[in-house]
């Protein structure tokens, strides 16, 4: 039997997310991100789906990089207008038993002490089904309309972000002992203030000396997502995630990633194979391999050029507008997000992209791969990538919505379940015990978050 596959869905709270253009689609629901109904309908199908969870993107910028401009963002709904993707959790739980929630949240303009406490508070309310995926951000946009004059440099912000999870780590592992919350009504005292201890951190970019405010969540920690392809990013992913989101457009750029991935896992002094990696998928599928290219080819139609070169000036920080169609897009340093480049430029040798195929290839599914067939050929596919390149496995873009999480959910899960590869139900417990297995509801020994989980017994006057 072939190993496990974990499936996410890929989504955000806007229009269009990774398919520009496609929203004009007669088929395409994405106007009804503001209805909470769209939403607890989509968890409801992804739990019957058996996915492990639905993973929420976010930004907090435009993408004005394109002809210097946010018009062709705005025009086309490239990941605008966009809302909050942490208020839709709750609802989506509450429809739900076993979905898990990954939810993006930059770190870069958000102190951890609040945002600390909102993860502790979702992970409550959704009996441990929360993770993290952890962003620097990438776009100058945001950080102009938070005061500051650009983006923070690339490097900086992972050191930044190196502080930033410090910080999380003592409030979530560290500040309040398993044992605190003792609900004594004889003695009327709910919690041993001797059991809850200041965290004392004083950094170089935050300073917070109290204690968290929140009692431990079933996981204390969130499960921590992260993607990064520069070389800090992929450091930090060794080092601080527990699944990795990885992008590349062919089986060689994702296997060389994941390769890297687990090596540096390894010199992080952590088990390699304890990480799970995701690849940014998109599968059309049809009854018949005919069906579904007829789909594909209905779609490709609606894909908008400049919708498809605006979300990659945001993601790359390249303006291809100047350039000819038919240029071959050559490496460029970047204070953007460096995979947007390195995959097209750096990872597979063997391929030079022009413009017009980037935006042909960004027009659905964004950065990732598009399969088209019938489910057992679709299977075929995900079997392969799995197989050739060592993912565990995929985040699944759409390039209609619902209709290829639908097209998916009643065509290929049954023959994923058929092959054995597909869970035929959900286990019990919290996402991280889903993902890792029954027990392991806290972060693995060999995490550096858990040496925090020590600080309230080995500083008890803390």
């Amino acid at each position: 039997m072939s190993k496990r596959m974990y499936l996410n869905a890929f989504d955000m709270n806007c229009v269009g997310h990774q398919s520009p253009g496609l929203w004009t689609h007669p088929d395409d629901q994405g106007y009804r991100y503001k209805d909470l109904r769209y939403w607890t309908d989509l968890a409801r199908l992804l739990e019957r789906g058996r996915f492990d969870g639905l993973f929420l993107a976010d930004v907090l910028g435009i993408y004005d990089v394109y002809e210097n401009s946010r018009d062709a963002a705005v025009r086309q709904a490239a990941q605008v207008p966009v809302n909050d993707p942490i208020l839709l959790v709750s609802a989506m739980a509450h429809v739900t038993k076993h979905l898990g929630f990954g939810i993006t949240c930059a770190l870069t303009f958000e102190h951890p002490y609040i945002f600390a406490r909102r993860m502790s508070t979702l992970d409550h309310i959704t009996e441990g089904r929360v993770g993290w995926n952890i962003v620097t951000s990438y776009l100058d946009s945001a950080a102009k309309n938070i005061g500051l004059e650009r983006q923070i440099a690339h490097d900086e912000r992972y050191d930044l972000a190196e502080e930033y999870m410090e910080v999380c780590y003592k409030l979530w592992e560290g500040s309040w002992e398993d044992d605190a919350v003792i609900r004594d009504k004889a003695n009327k005292v709910f919690t041993d203030p001797a059991k809850i201890h200041d965290i004392g951190h004083h950094g170089k970019y935050f300073k917070v000396p109290g204690i968290h405010l929140c009692e431990p969540s079933p996981q204390r920690t969130p499960v921590l997502y992260q993607a990064g392809a520069s070389k800090r990013g992929r450091d930090f992913s060794a080092k601080h995630a527990e699944c990795v989101f990885i992008v590349g457009p062919t089986i060689e750029t994702v296997k060389q990633i994941v390769k890297g991935i687990r090596e540096n896992a390894a010199r992080q002094g952590r088990n390699p194979d304890g990480l799970l990696i995701f690849t940014l998928f998109t599968v059309i599928v049809g009854e018949t391999e005919q069906e579904a290219q007829a789909k594909y080819a209905d779609y490709a139609k609606h894909i908008s050029y400049e919708g498809a070169l605006a979300l990659y000036g945001g993601w790359s920080g390249l303006d291809l507008s100047a350039y000819d169609p038919d240029c071959e897009l050559e490496y460029i340093e970047s204070n953007a997000s460096q995979t947007a480049i390195d995959v097209f430029t750096k990872i597979d040798p063997n391929k030079k992209w022009t413009v017009r195929e980037i935006a042909h290839f960004v027009g659905i599914g964004g950065l990732g791969p598009v399969v088209v067939g019938s489910p057992r050929q679709v299977a075929d596919a995900m079997q392969r990538w799995m197989e050739e390149t060592g993912i565990d496995g995929f985040n699944l873009a759409y390039a209609v919505t619902p209709g290829t999480f639908e097209d998916f959910v009643d065509l290929v899960v049954p023959e994923l379940q058929r092959r054995g590869v597909l869970k035929q139900e959900y286990e019990e417990g919290t996402l991280r015990e889903k993902l890792f297995g029954k027990g392991k509801a806290r972060l693995q020994d060999d995490h550096p978050g858990a040496a925090y989980r020590r600080l309230s017994k080995a500083n008890a006057t803390v």
